[in-house]
């Protein structure tokens, strides 16, 4: 989409904005939206309620879910992702700023989440029998008031999977680690709106763990996350649900706005990766984290896959668990609505950071893969099935008239 320069951000064609009479941005412009929207994300509840046994570890690993796990509960900037939101066009999928549009791309997905992108999608049948379901791969049958339609109570999960026995085989030790995926699925990667359930058509697809592994989960959480940002973004909504640590991680990975200081001398510095995380009194074992390759981390455990191999024994750990470090606000104070909106409407060109990422993307194992040169064809299909959702008529782009350069994620 063009737009006029820097000094008046406004499209060139507002034709394009086929929902604009109903985007919360009419709400600022004419000072009615001063408040944030309300948080729906219940990570930090669910690892309070959940302690890890070190015995699923390996099946939680196996199944490509302890990185999401280590990225624990990371306080989010509410005022910041209200920002966004203000920002967010369902009709295009991006972020309207002054210097360009930007998105959350797969690569942001897979580089910060360490989820995995190019593989079948996460799909199947949201019509099963829940008590011979649960009772196959959970070992357990809700009552009637854990389930809200297809949906399971989280708090019941972690009430009656939590603790394995002492002396648990390997098939009660898989049913309690579906359990601890699927309560951190809803509670952190497609969260609903109010955070205490999760819908069972996930289960299904953790029934072979060495299987769940090679699913799309990242394509899955982009998409959620999109149709979540397009929900927000509408003027009657007072809350978000979804992946909102992704919108906040990635945010401060591209932005300067509210992006924590780590007190380093550098204009726009890059937060220390830590050679040592905390488990939070979750589960310490020692030995566990050994250093792994470009000094990242590497988580070692003990199960092997069906060639005898062991798994992922180097795998480094997603880059936002960088972000898990005590985090001070100097020049950009908390909870500070206004002031976040000042600094995205005076942004210029060389506070987007873009090198960072693309400097990780070369360095990751989708890029040694092969992956990267794929995700842009898998986007655009991801975002054609959404705009199918969104009933967004076609329009031809037209060539920017202005000087500043344009913002797009690198591949």
């Amino acid at each position: 989409m063009a737009f006029r320069g820097l000094h008046d951000a406004d499209p060139l064609d507002r034709s394009v904005l086929v929902l604009q009479d109903r985007h919360r941005s009419n709400l600022v412009d004419t000072e009615q939206l001063q408040e944030v929207l309300h948080p729906r994300q219940q990570m930090r509840a669910f690892l309070s309620m959940w302690r890890m046994d070190r015995r699923i570890r390996p099946y939680v690993t196996l199944a490509g879910f302890y990185g999401i796990y280590r990225l624990g509960h990371i306080m989010i900037d509410w005022p910041l992702i209200t920002c966004l939101m203000e920002r967010w066009w369902p009709e295009t999928h991006t972020f309207h700023v002054l210097v360009g549009e930007m998105t959350i791309t797969l690569q942001d997905v897979a580089i910060i989440l360490g989820l995995c992108i190019d593989r079948p999608a996460v799909t199947g049948t949201c019509v099963f029998d829940v008590a011979k379901l649960c009772g196959e791969l959970l070992g357990v049958i809700p009552p009637a008031d854990a389930l809200r339609g297809s949906a399971i109570s989280i708090r019941w999960l972690c009430q009656r999977l939590s603790t394995p026995a002492p002396d648990a085989n390997e098939v009660a030790l898989q049913r309690s680690a579906r359990g601890f995926i699927l309560a951190l699925l809803g509670s952190f990667l497609f969260a609903d709106k109010k955070g205490v359930h999760v819908h069972l058509c996930f289960l299904p697809l953790l029934r072979d763990l060495m299987q769940t592994s090679t699913y799309s989960w990242g394509g899955a959480v982009i998409a959620h996350t999109y149709r979540e940002l397009c929900q927000a973004s509408f003027d009657r909504r007072r809350g978000i649900s979804g992946c909102i640590t992704l919108i906040l991680l990635w945010s401060w990975e591209r932005l300067h706005v509210g992006r924590p200081d780590f007190r380093r001398s550098a204009a726009y510095p890059a937060p220390p990766f830590p050679h040592a995380l905390h488990d939070d009194d979750v589960d310490v074992i020692a030995g566990d984290v050994a250093e792994g390759v470009d000094g990242g981390l590497a988580v070692q455990h003990g199960i092997e896959d069906e060639h005898g191999a062991e798994v992922d024994a180097e795998a480094a750990l997603p880059l936002g668990c960088r972000w898990r470090v005590p985090l001070t606000r100097v020049h950009n104070p908390s909870d500070v609505l206004l002031l976040y909106r000042d600094q995205l409407d005076a942004q210029t060109p060389d506070q987007v950071l873009v090198s960072v990422m693309a400097d990780i993307a070369s360095r990751s194992r989708y890029a040694r893969d092969g992956v990267l040169s794929e995700i842009h064809d898998i986007a655009r299909s991801l975002l054609q099935g959404i705009g199918e959702e969104h009933r967004i008529v076609n329009y031809t782009q037209e060539a920017s008239t202005s000087d500043a350069p344009s913002i797009r994620p690198p591949v």
